[in-house]
């Protein structure tokens, strides 16, 4: 769904905003995909990244969903946590998920009460409209529910309703059947739901179907099969001609007079995940003739970056640029370990979508227009946290980064780590009481700074970290390129990880003093690094965080 259609701005707007479009597009203008890219100076691997460009993965999840804040101007990310709640994440920007909030848990039994998929936030008559499958973790049982917002808050209480009925008949009294990924689509001053379901029940069968919506939170039966689900090969979960099809993941895109619908398929699981994409071609959207399918995928697999797919779109902040969010394969091996990418795309004649390649792990890019100096304030609080979201949990007061979760969805490692939003001296020093709470066999937990380049991995940063490893009694000193590990220097430093320790670093001009208890530890020299922000770290380890400052010198 396109962002100025999740604001609940008025009929008259989205006319403007359509309007506007045309206009380009008559001009002769369009966003070119191509424009995101970094040159190879600006990529430089001397230094620090510049504050303009980011880098691809921007965090870890799946099944993304991002949309315009109409109250701070930045972003809202809403994702499924741990299958058992609902997150919404406020940033300033588009290349970080920003602060995350819990609006909802799951009751611990009952029919909605596991398996949390693929929520959509969106604002609905006054209200905040979070729609998302659920069942009682027997998949074949997933239906669509919707939270609908106390007021026009993000973050106020939410009320469950649901299940939405998404049966095949028009009765109101006629059995639900499996749906997830819905979406909504608001076309001819009318209001629909799109969602990929089974067409009986138990099939394992899935195709899009689409219904007309009473209201946000109530359908109007009965619903109608957009399309098949194999029409085409590659539509298939194998290459075989035998194979089943499967369609999900459906997004609305709007440009202009154009209104397409892209959707996921082949095997979410695999490397084949990918896109197509229905043209509405007629004027009734409950018309299954009135959709057209693409005869060729419009965004999949390269040698790179695999298991794309489940899309979404957003402006830029200054409204100059389409922005195309989706999520690919950690690995090639079957299974659901995703991370969230974030490339600019393009808008063709006729308005409908164009997507390119996905960009690979590692990518630098220029961060969306409008929105470079978002995050330059030296008062500008909170942090970007970077590793599975099962990973961390924070207060006011405390960060935790690598405790295990109890229940873990689909997880992995990837040296868990937070960086502030907050500017920091290029001379300063940077301290932080880290509470490794007797675990003898931890490995490195300490700062990350003169930091940038933050993507998802070990070492997918640029700067320095210095660290504590109670498991070898080491203090460790080195820095990253974004890709692999250089170790500078190592003193033995014998401490009790029962007792919270103070570590700190000191960094003036190329010299870095690392300072444990207060007392001096190590000293080294390095110039690669100049400047850039701060952060906390941990590796394959558990540890907690506590009265972090950051002082000029």
């Amino acid at each position: 769904m396109i962002v100025d259609r999740n604001l609940g701005t008025a009929f008259s707007l989205m006319r403007w905003w359509r309007d506007t479009v045309a206009m380009v597009l008559v001009l002769g203008i369009s966003f070119v995909a191509g424009v995101g890219v970094a040159t190879a100076q600006e990529a430089s691997i001397a230094g620090a990244l510049s504050s303009n460009l980011f880098v691809n993965p921007i965090g870890e999840g799946a099944d993304p969903w991002v949309t315009r804040d109409p109250l701070s101007g930045g972003y809202l990310w809403c994702f499924s946590e741990g299958n058992r709640e609902l997150a919404i994440h406020k940033s300033p920007s588009l290349t970080s998920l920003g602060e995350k909030h819990i609006v909802w848990t799951a009751p611990p039994f009952g029919p909605f009460s596991k398996e949390l998929w693929a929520p959509e936030l969106h604002f609905l008559d006054e209200h905040w409209h979070i729609y998302f499958a659920a069942s009682d973790g027997n998949n074949e049982n997933h239906k669509t529910y919707v939270l609908r917002s106390a007021t026009a808050d993000v973050l106020s209480e939410y009320e469950l309703i649901g299940p939405l009925k998404t049966g095949a008949g028009s009765d109101r009294d006629s059995p639900n059947l499996w749906s997830i990924d819905m979406t909504v689509l608001e076309y001819d001053q009318r209001r629909y739901a799109i969602w990929s379901g089974w067409d009986a029940p138990k099939t394992d069968q899935q195709y899009l179907y689409i219904a007309e919506m009473k209201s946000p939170t109530e359908l109007v039966g009965p619903r109608v099969r957009i399309c098949n689900h194999d029409d085409f090969q590659w539509e298939r979960i194998e290459s075989n001609a035998t194979a089943k099809g499967l369609n999900e993941g459906p997004q609305v895109f709007q440009s202009g007079d154009a209104t397409a619908i892209v959707y996921s398929c082949g095997a979410s699981w695999m490397p084949n995940y990918k896109l197509g994409m229905l043209e509405l071609r007629g004027d009734d959207p409950l018309n299954s003739e009135s959709w057209k399918k693409r005869p060729d995928p419009v965004f999949e697999s390269s040698e790179s970056t695999y298991g794309v797919g489940h899309s979404c779109f957003v402006r830029s902040l200054d409204d100059k640029q389409w922005w195309h969010v989706f999520h690919a394969k950690r690995d090639r091996e079957p299974g659901w370990r995703r991370a969230i990418f974030v490339q600019p795309m393009n808008v063709d004649e006729q308005g409908f979508p164009v997507f390119g390649k996905p960009v690979a792990t590692g990518s630098i890019l220029h961060r969306p227009s409008g929105e470079s100096s978002s995050e330059k304030s030296p008062k500008t609080d909170g942090f970007s946290y970077y590793g599975h979201h099962q990973f961390y949990a924070a207060t006011k007061d405390e960060i935790q980064l690598g405790a295990r979760p109890g229940v873990p969805i689909n997880e992995y490692r990837s040296g868990e780590k937070v960086v502030f939003n907050r500017a920091v001296a290029d001379d300063a020093e940077i301290s932080v009481v880290i509470d490794f709470q007797g675990q003898t066999q931890s490995r490195d937990a300490g700062i990350l700074f003169r930091c940038s380049a933050v993507s998802i991995g070990y070492d997918a940063q640029r700067g320095y970290f210095a660290g504590l490893v109670p498991k070898t009694s080491l203090l460790v000193v080195g820095k990253m390129d974004g890709k692999k590990w250089t170790e500078l220097a190592r003193v033995d430093c014998t401490f009790d990880p029962s007792i919270p320790q103070r570590l700190a670093v000191r960094i003036v001009g190329d010299e870095i003093a690392v300072v444990h208890n207060d007392t001096v530890k190590l000293k080294v020299q390095d110039d690669q690094y100049r400047s850039g922000k701060a952060g906390l770290r941990v590796v394959d380890t558990d540890a907690t965080f506590r009265e972090w400052s950051f002082k000029s010198l």
